[in-house]
């Protein structure tokens, strides 16, 4: 298909098939019907190359041994999608999403932890277990683990969920868990191996430990809602310069939220009596934060990079602040199975609910919408359900 890229908008009507036109995206919504011979067929969100999507239809995954297949029910945007799609990380024809909870529709030869009409939630990477990188604790640099265990992608109607993923990381969603809450399994796994890395379970004095967290966007506010669950009385400083997310940051349980720069120093000063924090959490990125970072934690202390830096950032800071003080800088990218199962039992207990971090929701037709609105800063986390025509089928 040939597009007019000039053409701002424009709708064209050709029997079944409506043709949107944007500027950034071009979306193709067909009705859903059997393909020929019968074949099942679903719509799945493809990458076009850059930052352009289609919603296309595309014949539906079936279950081989060992495998189950999921019907979508939410689908978490993630930072790690907008970045793909920004800065041309995903290949034409790529189908991303991974943040999943879905619902057993069919089941494998050899699967019986599963029955049809279970609501569960999968990530889509497990280690392989047994490697050097895995027994020395670094399962998310495995080889294996970056293999995709979620056929095409999670932004589609039906998902196949690969044996691996099946046996070690599939959890059933008990009841009293939403898909809204149970949808970020997967991201705060991610925001817990980093907490772990900091050594905030460290220390004699059975003090529930202080942490400043850079950014309450999304992610930012999850590592806040994930230190209260993991570290009850953790003294948590949210750091952003919009007020309106300042202030959904103290209700989540913040003990302030404070502006970057010397404001954030005074808080910092002022809640842990001039030492500064344990640790300190970057969701922004790049060698501003990173520096911000240093100067907040005590000595001893950890700054915890959560987040992209711009292409080509480097650090800038005086290497004495690290050697003299002995701070360190650690990097976290992922959650492996053991945060995930730990996620997952802070969830079943009530204790975590990051739900109220959800604020728009809509079908995978609106994709380019939900993009827009975080792209703009105007949604905090978007959750996509399957397209109308899944949703009719």
């Amino acid at each position: 298909m040939v597009v007019n890229q000039s053409v701002k908008r424009q709708y064209a009507v050709r029997g079944e098939e409506i043709l949107r036109v944007s500027d950034k995206v071009v979306s193709v919504v067909q009705a859903r019907a059997p393909r020929q011979g019968g074949q099942a067929s679903h719509m799945v969100v493809a990458c076009l190359g850059g930052d352009k999507t289609a919603l296309e239809e595309r014949p539906a995954p079936s279950p081989g041994p060992g495998e189950i297949l999921l019907r979508l029910r939410v689908v978490g945007f993630c930072g790690t999608d907008l970045f793909k799609l920004d800065f041309n990380g995903a290949a034409a024809g790529t189908v991303l999403g991974h943040e999943l909870v879905g619902e057993v529709i069919a089941l494998g030869d050899g699967v019986t932890e599963f029955t049809e009409g279970d609501r569960v939630a999968v990530p889509h990477h497990v280690p392989c277990g047994t490697c050097h990188l895995c027994r020395s604790g670094s399962e998310t640099m495995c080889e294996v683990f970056r293999e995709n265990l979620l056929e095409p992608g999670a932004f589609a109607d039906t998902i196949l969920v690969k044996p691996r993923a099946v046996e070690f990381a599939a959890h059933r969603l008990p009841d009293h868990v939403p898909d809204e809450a149970a949808v970020f399994v997967e991201p705060a796994a991610c925001v817990l191996r980093g907490i772990h890395r900091a050594g905030m379970e460290g220390g004699d004095d059975d003090s529930p430990g202080t942490a400043v967290v850079l950014g309450a966007g999304s992610m930012g506010l999850l590592h806040l809602l994930v230190l209260r669950a993991a570290f009850p009385g953790c003294c948590v400083i949210v750091v952003d310069p919009v007020a309106e997310r300042r202030a959904l940051a103290e209700k989540l349980g913040a003990k302030s939220g404070t502006t970057p720069g010397k404001a954030a120093l005074e808080v910092v000063r002022s809640a842990t009596g001039g030492l500064g924090v344990d640790a300190v959490f970057d969701t922004v990125g790049g060698n501003e934060t990173l520096e911000a970072g240093l100067e907040l934690t005590r000595q001893g202390g950890t700054v915890v990079l959560f987040a992209h830096a711009p292409d080509g950032g480097k650090a800038g800071f005086d290497l004495n602040t690290l050697f003299k003080y002995e701070r360190r800088i650690v990097g976290t990218y992922s959650g492996a199975v053991k945060e995930q199962a730990e996620i997952f039992e802070l969830m079943n207990k009530g204790v975590l609910d990051p739900s109220p971090l959800v604020t728009h929701k809509m079908p995978l037709d609106d994709f380019e919408r939900g993009v827009s609105l975080v792209r703009s800063h105007q949604a905090l986390k978007v959750l996509f359900t399957p397209s109308r025509a899944g949703s009719e089928a």
